[in-house]
């Protein structure tokens, strides 16, 4: 579900061996010690029962990355490698990425800085 500002995923097992998780990923535009835009992204939850909180910050030109760093941290924290669904089956993603868009005023096309690449 996703309200702006937040993205919550949550999946209750089907089949056996299948893991039950209830994921939040909140975020927020600030300013960096150097005055540089960056999102900071606060993911916390369940993964088979067990809790965990993490937070991350991406710079302006790579807050659209935040799905490959939230994924890592939830197979970090015990999601298997089969239970990650590719970006393209949440709705939820694209209606995330439209409200980065909107906070960080940012056009198609814009370059990015080489250094983060």
């Amino acid at each position: 579900m996703f309200t702006p500002g937040q993205l919550t995923l949550q999946y209750l097992p089907l089949l056996p061996g299948e893991v039950a998780y209830d994921l939040a990923l909140a975020y927020e535009v600030r300013r960096d010690a150097h005055g540089e835009t960056v999102v900071h992204f606060d993911m916390s939850g369940e993964i088979a029962g067990k809790r965990f909180q993490e937070t991350f910050e991406l710079p302006r030109d790579l807050a659209y990355n935040f799905a490959s760093n939230a994924t890592r941290i939830a197979i970090k924290h015990g999601l298997p490698h089969s239970a990650v669904h590719p970006v393209r089956s949440h709705r939820q993603y694209d209606l995330m990425f439209a409200d980065l868009r909107q906070k960080l005023n940012a056009q198609p096309g814009e370059p990015i800085r080489l250094q983060y690449l």
